[in-house]
């Protein structure tokens, strides 16, 4: 299925025609999830892989078989993506489920489940800057010209899935309302790798003990996945992701934005940042001092790094 060129529009939303269809689209919107289910949601390069990553290696008590050997998009397959449907129907037991979608467009499929859902986010600057460079190398999105067109366009959501503000406060609005839902970061899991995985491990009810926990740490790091064909997409054909224009594991930073960002571009983000997420339910503050941040994976919170993202309650 190529359909390079192809852009699906379903609920006002831009998706990429090569791996979506109006029915795979529809068919996300009625999907019948199960209580063993753990559903990854996230917007495009806040954490996805990893996530997916850490999630198997969590479900496998650290064994990293299944993780070196079966790509991420098999494990946990996209649901709304076009190949997913026969993956999922032929999956037994728990399942690990990944989604791009916004709320309102599975709020009616998760009610009454009981379905564990792990939202990540990540820093909006970084969120940009990585997905430009996505852009640069995916055949299968359109061409994003210079970084600052394509921040207008992510300011505006007119890009390929749509708003970042919007699909951050409608996850979030679920705060209250979902009993099943874990919110972490991106910074969270970067600062504090080893305190996020048993987080995240304890939400699952699968606690992980000693090796276990150990062997999770270390192939969960971003040197071991960008080393993993299964997680890297190194095996997509040159035709549709170019790695010869970037990597798909770039960096795997926090606070990179600001070797990207203007001044000037700094100022309207946070204009627009200000006026739209005025109304989140969570409050976010993302900072990490340039001279802290680097490959993710490891790092220890101290110092000012503790400042890097603190999500609570915004009655807190």
């Amino acid at each position: 299925m190529a359909r390079l060129d192809v852009t699906e529009t379903f609920h006002h939303i831009s998706f990429p025609g090569h791996i979506h269809t109006q029915d795979s689209l529809n068919y996300a919107l009625h999907f019948q999830f199960r209580d063993r289910d753990t559903v990854i949601a996230t917007y495009p390069k806040s954490g996805t892989t990893w996530m997916q990553e850490i999630v198997t290696l969590v479900k496998n008590r650290g064994d990293p078989q299944l993780s070196k050997t079966v790509p991420n998009w098999a494990r946990a397959p996209w649901l709304e993506q076009h190949y997913s449907a026969k993956v999922l129907e032929a999956t037994q037991g728990d399942r690990i489920i990944t989604t791009h979608l916004p709320y309102n467009l599975l709020s009616s499929a998760l009610q009454g489940s009981k379905a564990k859902v792990i939202y990540v986010a990540r820093n909006p600057k970084d969120v940009a800057v990585s997905y430009y460079h996505f852009h640069k190398m995916a055949k299968f999105l359109p061409e994003p010209n210079s970084f600052d067109e394509f921040l207008n366009s992510f300011l505006k959501g007119s890009v390929s899935y749509g708003s970042w503000f919007d699909h951050v406060k409608g996850w979030t609005s679920q705060a209250g309302v979902l009993a099943n839902v874990l919110y972490i970061s991106y910074e969270e899991m970067w600062l504090d790798l080893q305190g996020s995985v048993e987080r995240i491990s304890s939400f699952l009810q699968c606690p992980l003990v000693g090796e276990e926990l150990t062997n999770s740490l270390r192939h969960c790091s971003f040197s071991s996945m960008s080393d993993n064909a299964m997680v890297n997409y190194t095996q997509i054909p040159k035709e549709i992701m170019d790695h010869s224009k970037g990597k798909f594991m770039r960096k795997g930073k926090i606070g990179d934005w600001r070797y990207t960002f203007t001044e000037e571009q700094i100022g309207i983000f946070d204009t627009v940042y200000s006026y739209q997420m005025k109304d989140c339910p969570l409050t976010f503050m993302w900072a990490c001092p340039p001279e802290s941040c680097g490959e993710g994976g490891g790092g220890q919170a101290s110092g000012d790094q503790d400042r890097a993202l603190i999500l609570h309650d915004a009655g807190d």
